[in-house]
């Protein structure tokens, strides 16, 4: 992994998820309160509540955390929780939001100094996996307990999953959305899988080895003669 990659997921409390929410909130001319103004001040009360949902969420699991927990832990009253999300629901869709937006960028980094093709491919694997790997807490939540929430944040994950796919269809060389939709929807299941038994098995395997099983699920995303296949 090149150091402008590893770079991005630099060491910190809770690793990928912080780095996209702690992005600065656009200028404004409103009044400024201490340094700060009211948007702004409300995009940092934002942000302390996601960094705060994936800590709590991580270590109890969603289904097992309340909004006062994810306060308590943020260090606000509930009221500024509403203020930005209708419940927890929104909160953890936030959450995977910008964890997956990072990831999809880190991973699009980490190919663009390789060669189309097996290389690229691999080096998005490495980027992948290497971040859940740094930030086991975080991992938990984006691979483990966002499962079976509800319909919304499967229609996200859905969307965010089709992305991947076609970046990853792309790094082969070929044009996003050639391939069967089905194989595509196929490819990525195998990748989250990987993701998932590693992470709740407590990463036991190797991190060449997880690469290298994804790797090959991904091969069906290369381009294929169809005469060949007959």
């Amino acid at each position: 992994m090149s150091e402008r990659v590893a770079a991005r997921f630099a060491p910190g409390p809770l690793g990928v998820s912080l780095r996209v929410v702690s992005r600065p909130p656009p200028s404004v001319t409103a009044k400024r309160y201490r340094g700060a103004s009211a948007d702004e001040r409300r995009a940092q009360r934002r942000r302390r509540l996601i960094e705060a949902a994936v800590q709590v969420y991580g270590e109890r699991g969603f289904h097992n955390s309340s909004v006062k927990a994810v306060c308590d832990a943020a260090g606000l009253t509930e009221r500024y929780f509403y203020e930005s999300f209708a419940n927890s629901e929104a909160l953890l869709v936030a959450s995977v939001e910008g964890a997956t937006e990072l990831l999809i960028e880190a991973m699009r980094a980490a190919g663009e100094d390789k060669p189309v093709g097996p290389a690229r491919v691999r080096g998005m694997l490495e980027t992948y996996y290497w971040a859940l790997k740094q930030e086991p807490v975080a991992a938990r939540v984006f691979v483990i307990e966002i499962r079976g929430v509800s319909r919304a944040v499967d229609d996200v994950q859905r969307i965010l999953r089709a992305r991947l796919a076609d970046m990853l269809e792309a790094a082969w060389g070929g044009e996003a959305s050639a391939s069967d939709s089905l194989i595509k929807t196929g490819v990525i299941g195998a990748m989250i899988q990987i993701a998932t038994a590693w992470v709740s098995g407590g990463y036991a395997h190797p991190l060449p080895e997880v690469v290298d099983a994804a790797f090959r699920a991904c091969t069906l995303l290369k381009a294929q003669d169809p005469a060949a296949l007959s």
